[in-house]
């Protein structure tokens, strides 16, 4: 509940622009977003967006092509304007022009796709970007973090795809941004590549950066967000954790392993179907299932050869909630 005093701090933050009175950057979000609306011509592309960004969070914003995610991202990075609704990055409404210049200091932004320089050294771009902030990162300690140590005087055109997408990351973090928006950060990246990101990402939180992540590996948000919102035509279909969102946690779980020797799947305690070889058993509730299961199996000696439970993956979801919604065309 807001009190008078952050009521008061609140009012002083609006403002002034400013989100250190009274450490009241402590007490808010980093973003908040009410009924925001945006339209090109007749198309209405966000349509009513409300959604809160927690400070430290890594919080994905999912969405097909064409769906407002990307249009919702540069309202919030202050690169488009907004037609209606509320909008507050950091304290501050990243539209008005009189903080915008102290608000992108505030920021970093890693794109699908970065404009570098190609005749320059990793070293070189990322140190003439650190000089646009207050207080960035070391250069060095920039370069070790994205693993471009061996790279760091090599010029940015010998650099492979990953590499270079490293690199984008890096620019994003030089500037020590208070929240970082990530696009499709691991685009092009070899599995090591996506696992050296993962890290950094989580480490990144731990040091209270809040991160805005836009993905379509759904294993990477299930491995980084602690919350979850899918946008389609322009509104928000669902909301929660990764592993609740869409009633995933309540859902049907299918369990399954190998015909054992000997065993019909008539003879298994529960009901089953066999499928190729497989005994596949469907359950709103496992831990009963898998009592009964595993029990039946000690006491005949049975062995349950690859015993598995699944619920609907967060791709199953996601699918679900978007797969069978018509794109807009964002706007340029």
């Amino acid at each position: 509940m807001e009190t008078a005093v952050t009521r008061s701090a609140r009012n002083r933050l609006l403002t002034t622009g400013t989100t250190t009175w009274l450490g009241y950057r402590r007490l808010v979000p980093s973003v908040v977003v009410e009924g925001l609306q945006k339209s090109y011509g007749p198309l209405r592309a966000v349509d009513g967006v409300t959604f809160a960004v927690e400070r430290g969070e890594v919080f994905a914003l999912l969405g097909p092509n064409g769906a407002g995610k990307t249009t919702s991202i540069e309202i919030l990075e202050g690169f488009r304007h907004r037609d209606g609704g509320r909008v507050e990055v950091l304290g501050v409404d990243p539209g008005d022009r009189r903080v915008q210049r102290a608000f992108r200091t505030r920021i970093g932004v890693v794109l699908q796709e970065l404009a570098v320089e190609e005749y320059f050294t990793v070293r070189q771009v990322l140190t003439r970007s650190a000089g646009f902030y207050p207080s960035p990162r070391p250069v060095d300690e920039v370069i070790d973090l994205i693993g471009l140590a061996e790279k760091a005087d090599a010029k940015v055109k010998t650099l492979s795809g990953g590499q270079q997408r490293r690199l984008d990351v890096g620019l994003g973090i030089v500037g020590r941004p208070e929240l970082l928006f990530l696009d499709e950060p691991t685009t092009g990246l070899d599995p090591a590549g996506r696992r050296v990101s993962w890290d950094l990402v989580r480490q990144l939180a731990d040091e209270g950066t809040t991160v805005l992540l836009t993905s379509h590996y759904m294993d990477e948000v299930e491995a980084l967000a602690s919350r979850v919102v899918v946008i389609a035509q322009g509104r928000v279909v669902a909301s929660g954790t990764p592993a609740s969102i869409g009633g995933r946690d309540v859902s049907e779980a299918t369990i399954t392993f190998a015909v054992p020797d000997g065993v019909t799947v008539a003879d298994v305690p529960v009901p089953a179907t066999e499928r190729a070889g497989q005994v596949e058993v469907r359950t709103a509730d496992e831990v009963a299932v898998l009592h009964r299961l595993t029990g039946w199996a000690l006491d005949r000696g049975v062995a349950l050869g690859g015993l598995r439970v699944n619920r609907r993956t967060l791709e199953d979801v996601y699918l679900d909630l978007v797969g069978d919604r018509p794109a807009v065309e964002e706007g340029s």
